[in-house]
């Protein structure tokens, strides 16, 4: 059942920009008001604007942890959320003129929160709610967006509802319609300060997003959009920026900015590129990072074609902080041309929220706050997560357990004779199901992604592969070597949720062994496994797709799939059996070892 966006919001108005798709000469939309009428023989021959970013805002419109149902709190003191960037914003509006700033944004807006998840599936916006990210980034103001990864989680109809939702174009130069190789989203936007008594300043404003979308939401985009890369589409609008005029060229790309790629060699572009699109395409001014949820107040990288240095910042993530381009330019035989531009970063913790966002946004934040403290069952134990990245604990089996249920009631009576194991990852060290009544917010802190579930097909060979390459996960610790949790995991840049630890089989991982060599006594009802046997593997849709570059999983055969997310299975779990009791799937499957010692 739905309710009316207007019935929580019926003091705001706003009209609607269609979501169809677009030519591929993106959009030119008309800048801020005229200035104050300056006397004609005060002509100015310098003037300043800003360009303010925002990044990987993930829903987080108020301050506020719904898994917690408390305020945000972390050990550095950041806040997050919209609403206190919004005073932010505000403040740089008042300081330097409405007619002088321009608001960008790099992407992942519209899933990350149970904010989100409320209003894609809940109460979708597909059927008449309005977003709260629409809202709130249409009263702040915004002027273009990127559209990033995460945008197409919920799928292309959640993502057009979105865009016709918003008062700004999402911009994708290397988003395009997979049939006719056209821009499925606006390329670009061109803005217009204007200046009393003299040109105009044009700021073109390019949108990159991630070629990884093939990959991580290939059941939503394929066969309907292609990726290509940021430097090869880069390379084809920066110049017609150019040629329209623009003094200025600002890329939002959700893109990290150190030349990776987290899923090998799976696609043939490079997943953070903004480095690569600073180097080696001339033209560009500075750059908003996005994607890699990092601060980087302000970094430059010289184009290798022209010498000139670009200038990139990216402001972190969640709302943490506020990214400011501040450029200054000069009036030469009547073109505009940058004489100097700098960047930094600014933190919000210190400003109070804007208090029209919590006046417009409350209702909807109620709403999701009734949502995730419903009541779904009870637990027998505390499950905690806090030692899930390296031991095998019964929080994390509670997912396995999930999956594979799943998984097997939907395989054929061919595939179901099979060997069924499940494979997935600690996303949240801070998750805990507590002893006692179990709600909504208790399972989505533990499983904080919108992944959907496969089962594919790998042989005995293969899963060791995959299991080693999971290893690499731990730093070495030679046998008689104390092991330190605090500096055991996340060696190579392999992250919390990268690591996957696999139920159904028992294995040890020896982390006094090099990296290749460390997964030993693999056994599958106390058999040790063949390299020809055959499994059937539970495993969500990020990692079955591609999702970290894991061996052969991308292209194995598939055995079942659904477009059910895996969190909602797991409520729906807990509410059929009332009683969440860890001795239903508390096995353990898994354990550390130095030289076959175990460390725990």
């Amino acid at each position: 059942m739905t309710h009316s966006p207007m019935n929580r919001r019926e003091f705001v108005k706003k009209s609607a920009v269609t979501g169809a798709a677009v030519a591929a000469a993106g959009t030119v939309a008309a800048g801020p008001a005229q200035a104050a009428e300056q006397e004609p023989e005060h002509r100015p021959r310098t003037w300043s604007f800003s360009i303010l970013g925002t990044t990987d805002l993930h829903s987080h419109v108020f301050d506020w942890d719904y898994y917690k149902d408390a305020p945000y709190t972390d050990k550095t003191g950041n806040s997050v959320g919209v609403a206190r960037v919004a005073t932010l914003i505000r403040q740089q509006r008042e300081a330097k003129g409405e007619d002088r700033v321009l608001l960008v944004d790099a992407g992942d807006i519209i899933q990350g929160t149970s904010l989100a998840y409320y209003f894609a599936r809940v109460d979708p916006i597909t059927d008449g709610a309005e977003h709260p990210m629409a809202a709130a980034m249409n009263h702040m103001r915004y002027d273009a967006a990127a559209l990033g990864n995460h945008e197409f989680n919920y799928g292309i109809d959640v993502l057009r509802t979105f865009e016709s939702q918003c008062r700004f174009p999402l911009l994708g130069a290397n988003a395009l319609d997979a049939k006719t190789l056209l821009p499925a989203f606006p390329p670009y936007t061109v803005k217009t300060i204007r200046v009393p008594h003299a040109p105009d300043i044009k700021v073109g404003i390019l949108g990159l997003t991630n070629p990884g979308i093939a990959l991580w939401d290939k059941d939503n985009v394929g066969g309907r959009m292609v990726f290509p890369g940021l430097v090869e589409q880069a390379r084809k609008y920066v110049p017609r920026l150019r040629a329209l005029g623009c003094d200025v060229v600002f890329l939002t790309d959700h893109s990290g900015l150190d030349g990776s790629s987290s899923y090998g060699d799976e696609l043939p572009y490079v997943e953070n590129a903004s480095n690569l699109v600073a180097e080696q395409v001339p033209g560009i001014d500075a750059i908003l990072v996005g994607h890699t949820h990092v601060e980087v107040p302000s970094y430059t990288v010289k184009n290798a074609e022209t010498g000139e240095e670009v200038l990139l910042s990216e402001p972190y993530c969640w709302g943490y902080r506020l990214s400011v381009f501040d450029f200054e330019l000069e009036l030469h035989h009547g073109q505009w041309r940058v004489t100097g531009k700098k960047a930094q970063t600014l933190n919000p913790n210190t400003v109070d929220e804007d208090p029209e966002i919590r006046k417009l946004l409350e209702a909807d934040h109620e709403l999701v706050v009734k949502y995730v403290n419903t009541a779904v069952g009870t637990c027998t134990a505390d499950l905690s997560a806090a030692d899930s990245c390296w031991k095998d604990v019964p929080i994390m089996d509670f997912i396995h357990k999930v999956q594979a249920d799943t998984v097997k009631a939907g395989l054929s009576a061919a595939d179901a004779a099979l060997p069924l194991i499940s494979v997935a990852a600690p996303f949240s060290r801070t998750a805990d199901i507590p002893q006692g009544s179990v709600t909504i917010k208790d399972i989505a802190g533990l499983y904080i992604y919108d992944n959907t579930l496969y089962g594919k097909k790998l042989t005995g060979a293969q899963l060791k592969d995959y299991l080693e390459y999971a290893a690499k996960y731990y730093h070495q610790v030679p046998a008689g070597t104390k092991v330190d949790t605090a500096t055991l995991t996340n060696a190579n840049n392999f992250w919390d949720y990268m690591y996957d630890t696999a139920a159904g089989v028992d294995y040890e991982i020896d982390i006094a062994q090099p990296e290749g060599s460390r997964i030993r006594n693999l056994t599958y009802g106390g058999t040790p496994v063949a390299d020809d046997q055959v499994f059937v593997v539970a495993v969500n849709n990020y990692r079955a797709n591609g999702g970290s570059g894991y061996p052969h999983i991308a292209s194995a055969d598939i055995a079942y799939s659904s477009t059910n997310e895996i969190r909602q299975l797991m409520i729906d779990y807990v509410t059929a059996k009332k009683t969440l009791d860890p001795a239903d799937f508390a096995v353990t499957n898994w354990k550390l070892t130095q030289d076959g010692t175990p460390v725990f």
